[in-house]
């Protein structure tokens, strides 16, 4: 190794670690003295030349710039700054990336902007929206005339029937129907009467409409319960669907749905003051048509048409829990 500055190793050979002191530590250099016509620091390097080889104890240093792409000693402390290129490489942290090179002639806008219609040019989009449109009205078309061949008939169906078959048939034949049984084209009313026992004997009362309560009730209000909406329309589908236009009872059904319906009105009737005790009671429907609309010309009979049926006697088994009419049955319940 080399020795320092102030002396040679044992060995004689260089110097171990080169003696350098800043000038800071050394204070601020003499301009000259007496011993040192140079000015320098004793024990300081000398100063070198900048591209010049470090000078090495013992000897003067050689003279000329160093020569290009010589590396630099091991032992240099101080070795020349490696040249740059004018044009840096960017680095994963530069916090000024060079801008990207942009194309002088840009591609034009539509063109490889995403996919379908909006890649194309202007006249291909124009004729795929008119392929398209015209696509959609067919199918709408088609549509249209499947349901009102398969719907119920009605004023459109009885005016345009024969350019619905002609769109249909053969190729699009349907053999089924879309509602069954027909939506219901009768407005149904229940109405009751009663035979009253009072304290001036007995009287009839008149007809009341059961249904026009059920509807008040379920008239402007928010939440209807089901009892007004259901129950006396489906006791009264019920009687009609076991029994014949004589009234007569089709089996087992027919009984039930008999004492199911009195039940209901007798639920309704002793709810209210009826002057009496309600002995005998009658129902009937009364069946209204719903009119044609303004704009058609097919011709309805909207007038009222009834089914009355037979006085039913009030049993205790017909009577509601609670309702203050319970009585001894008469001689002609016990003798039924």
């Amino acid at each position: 190794m080399d020795a320092d500055h102030g002396g040679r190793a044992a060995d004689g050979g260089k110097p171990v670690w080169p003696e350098v002191t800043s000038p800071s530590a050394a204070g601020p250099r003499p301009s000259g003295g007496a011993g040192d016509p140079t000015g320098r620091i004793p024990g300081a390097r000398p100063e070198s030349t900048p591209g010049a080889a470090p000078a090495v104890d013992g000897g003067a240093a050689p003279q000329g710039p160093a020569p290009q792409g010589r590396a630099p000693e091991a032992d240099d402390p101080h070795p020349a700054p490696a040249e740059q290129s004018p044009h840096p490489a960017p680095t994963g942290h530069d916090p000024y990336p060079a801008p990207a090179e942009q194309s002088p002639h840009p591609a034009p806008a539509g063109h490889g902007q995403g996919g379908g219609i909006a890649a194309l040019s202007l006249p291909y989009q124009v004729v795929a929206s008119l392929a398209l449109s015209v696509i959609g009205l067919l199918a709408c078309l088609h549509l249209a005339m499947v349901f009102f061949h398969v719907a119920p008939s009605n004023t459109l169906t009885k005016q345009h029937g024969n350019a619905v078959d002609e769109w249909v048939y053969p190729e699009f034949e349907q053999n089924w129907k879309l509602f069954a049984p027909n939506p219901l084209q009768q407005n149904i009313a229940v109405h009751v009467r009663a035979e009253v026992l009072g304290p001036d004997g007995r009287r009839t009362t008149g007809w009341t409409s059961l249904s026009r309560e059920d509807g008040e009730a379920i008239r402007g209000s928010l939440l209807p319960s089901h009892v007004p909406q259901n129950e006396l329309r489906r006791a009264w589908d019920f009687y009609t669907g076991s029994h014949d236009e004589q009234n007569r009872a089709n089996g087992l059904r027919g009984e039930l749905s008999e004492r199911y319906i009195r039940r209901i009105v007798m639920l309704r009737l002793s709810g209210r003051d009826n002057g009496g005790t309600v002995e005998r009671i009658q129902i009937r429907s009364a069946v209204t048509a719903v009119g044609a609309p303004e704009w058609s010309d097919e011709k309805i009979d909207t007038r009222a048409t009834y089914r009355v049926l037979p006085w039913w006697t009030v049993t205790p088994s017909d009577l509601p829990e609670g309702s203050g009419q319970d009585r001894a049955p008469s001689a002609a319940e016990v003798a039924k």
